[in-house]
């Protein structure tokens, strides 16, 4: 797999109007109107709007927030079509094979959409320098939370805590209830493995 992830501002606009579209299809689907999933998911009806009309790209916490609010699992906003992950199962990705999921801040490579109702979220992505990247609060979310440092070098600032810094091939493992959030630490982009639980364990769960 390539150690960075680059697309054309167009592409991007293209994905969040599929995914928007998608998003749509489910929540008619299921006969909910806006303002139902807005209320289900603790968002406001212009966000949930915006995401449909393919103008706006969730944090992945809030992301989580929408899947939860949809009454489906996260994985089913990255792929139309897919099955339980079920006992005995084995699934393998080969290089390349992922759905991205961008935001203002980061780049994420879903792997395994096609499996439903995983027990972990797990995601490769690329982080650019903190001072390149605007945010304006720490994400939290129910679960744990892995991350792997693959190249490069990373900060993970915490709200309530001493920010660590990973060097390559360094991780950290922390209750992704803590506020947080992270960048590279250098003046390159950096590489990372993130794997999420849901609530303890419970369910798919999510990153910034």
């Amino acid at each position: 797999m390539d150690q960075k992830v680059t697309r054309s501002p167009p592409e991007q606009a293209d994905r969040r109007v599929r995914m928007g579209e998608r998003l749509r299809r489910i929540r008619r689907d299921r006969s909910l109107t806006l303002a139902e999933v807005a209320a289900r998911s603790g968002l406001a009806i212009s966000t949930v709007s915006k995401v449909e009309r393919g103008l706006m790209a969730l944090t992945y916490d809030r992301f989580s927030q929408l899947a939860e609010g949809l009454g489906v699992d996260i994985a089913e906003l990255f792929s139309e079509r897919g099955e339980p992950f079920g006992p005995g199962r084995i699934a393998v990705a080969r290089a390349g094979e992922f759905r991205l999921h961008e935001t203002e801040n980061y780049v994420y490579e879903m792997l395994f959409p096609e499996l439903w109702r995983k027990t972990m979220t797990p995601m490769m992505g690329t982080l650019r320098p903190y001072e390149t990247m605007h945010f304006d609060r720490f994400v939290s979310h129910p679960g744990e939370e892995f991350l792997l440092v693959l190249d490069g070098s990373v900060t993970v600032r915490f709200e309530d805590t001493e920010p660590v810094v990973l060097g390559t091939g360094e991780s950290i493992y922390f209750d992704s209830r803590r506020g947080h959030l992270y960048a590279s630490a250098a003046d390159r982009p950096a590489r990372i493995l993130v794997v999420c639980t849901g609530d303890r364990g419970g369910g798919s769960g999510g990153v910034a």
